[in-house]
């Protein structure tokens, strides 16, 4: 689920909120460049279904840990060295000898059945969570594959939709309105966003970025590539982990555009982001045609992807808590960090030695309320939303974890954020989903700032940087970071080690 709202109320009467909110939704939601029309068209293919195989070990995999080279990129290797970690087997991919057995067993499945129709295929793997994902027509099939003896465990996590919505791109536009730009204002729209933050402070002494990767999981990412306000971002590439793919990378939601362009963009006097310096890796792993726990799967590898290339920090502005026809399929009492798919994983990557910043959720309001999966993640950055007056955004998912750890970590500008849209207009949007970026560029600074630090002592100083470090509640978290008070302190700590 992208994560992002569109209004924050600003008094409680509650007649008059859902009032203003009905009319709100009707009229005043910035339109995607991708937008959805009424007209529906079939599925195509049929009915499919996913299910995931947990399996039981890595036995019989070509691969070591001696010899990470063949698995991981030289940058994955030496950021893993820089801060002390070691490979280990959760880094191994999943076995070959498992994914040849469960290729054998479905073709054999085709042919004793004799039914021509039936299709499969392997889709994906994650070698930490070392599961497989197959899609296939055939539930006999996919039944069969969980009762081998490699499967530790079998589950159903898609089911193909009768129809979806068709959709129709919209154009970007070449040029700013007159009205988007604050002469004599360097950061122009994003003035707020970043000074609130002390962020403006690492960018005066040249911090902007620079030599750090950052992997944007999430969506789409709408006319990115057309956009003229975003060509001079150092873009290192794109992948699209939703199956099918989709066959125009560049025309699915701008949801990511917008996360990109409050970190990336660089326009003076109209939207300076909060890492305008930084290269980045645009990868597609939620699928906008239904929501399903197949979707955490589509995380955890991107994520994984996100490691293998050597990114430093993973923002993403993606949260799951309730699924198309999978009522019931989480509860609070889950929100551990361990027992959601996409938790587990997301707990994990501080251990890889990357940052996951990812966004609190807009649950506030409603009957869930609390933040969604994978926030609960340990050893991440959550970031919630803050008015222009820094004061919690209603609709800001809350803590704390079900054991007990302090979320959202961090709070930021989200009510609302400067940023561009798949038109290549400012827009002021609201939501967790882009106080976020501005967090997770900021923290790229930070970190270019001081290469000596590890992931793990990186997310502490902002953490003890906080303006409710003291006393951390599950509303505000930590607080409102200051990136130049972190800089400061991780500075005097780099000099006393020496």
């Amino acid at each position: 689920m992208i994560i992002f709202t569109t209004f924050a109320p600003m008094n409680h009467n509650r007649y008059l909120y859902w009032l203003i909110l009905c009319l709100m939704l009707t009229m005043v939601i910035p339109q995607p460049a991708m937008a959805r029309t009424s007209q529906k068209t079939k599925y195509p293919g049929g009915r499919y279904y996913i299910w995931r195989y947990t399996l039981k070990d890595k036995q019989g995999s070509p691969y070591s840990i001696e010899h990470p080279g063949r698995f991981l990129s030289h940058r994955s290797i030496e950021r893993r060295k820089r801060q002390g970690l070691k490979v280990d087997s959760t880094d191994l991919p999943v076995s070959n000898r498992y994914l040849r057995l469960i290729e054998k067993t479905s073709a054999e499945t085709v042919r004793e059945q004799k039914k021509r129709s039936t299709e499969w295929t392997i889709i994906g793997t994650s070698r930490w969570n070392n599961t497989v994902l197959v899609r296939a027509n055939d539930t006999t099939l996919l039944q069969r594959l969980a009762a081998l003896t490699c499967m530790r465990k079998a589950e159903h996590v898609w089911t193909s939709p009768d129809s979806i919505p068709r959709m129709v791109r919209q154009k970007a536009h070449d040029t700013f309105n007159p009205w988007d730009s604050l002469k004599g204002e360097f950061y122009g729209c994003g003035k707020e966003q970043i000074e609130m933050l002390l962020g403006q402070r690492l960018h005066n002494i040249g911090m902007k970025g620079k030599g750090m990767t950052i992997a944007i999981l999430d969506g789409g990412f709408q006319n990115a590539d057309a956009i003229p306000a975003l060509q001079h971002i150092t873009i290192a590439g794109t992948k699209d982990f939703v199956f099918p793919n989709s066959p125009y990378f560049f025309q699915e939601t701008d949801h990511g555009t917008k996360v990109l362009s409050a970190m990336g963009a660089n326009e003076p006097q109209v939207l300076v982001g909060t890492a305008p310096d930084a290269r980045y890796w645009l990868l597609r792993c939620e699928d906008q045609q239904s929501e399903q726990p197949v979707e955490e799967d589509y995380w955890a590898m991107a994520a994984e992807f996100a490691d293998s290339l050597g990114a430093d920090i993973i923002s993403s502005s993606l949260g799951y808590n309730d699924y198309d026809d999978f009522p019931g399929y989480y509860h609070q009492r889950d929100l551990d960090g361990q027992t959601a798919l996409i938790s587990h994983t997301a707990s994990m990557l501080a251990q890889k030695g990357m940052i996951l910043v990812n966004s609190a959720g807009n649950s506030g309001m409603g009957p869930w309320k609390k933040i969604a999966f994978p926030a609960d993640a340990d050893n991440i950055l959550t970031v919630g939303a803050l008015n222009i007056e820094q004061k919690n955004a209603p609709f800001s998912g809350v803590g704390p974890t079900q054991d007990g750890r302090v979320k959202p970590d961090v709070m930021a500008l989200g009510s609302p954020t400067a940023l561009i849209s798949g038109r290549g207009t400012i827009v002021r949007d609201m939501g967790t989903s882009f106080s976020t970026p501005v967090v997770a560029g900021l923290v790229a600074c930070l970190w270019q700032a001081l290469p000596q630090k590890t992931a793990l002592e990186i997310i502490q100083l902002v953490r003890q940087a906080s303006n409710n470090y003291q006393r951390p509640d599950n509303i505000y978290g930590y607080g409102m970071p200051n990136f130049w008070r972190a800089y400061m302190v991780g500075k005097l700590e780099v000099k006393s080690e020496k």
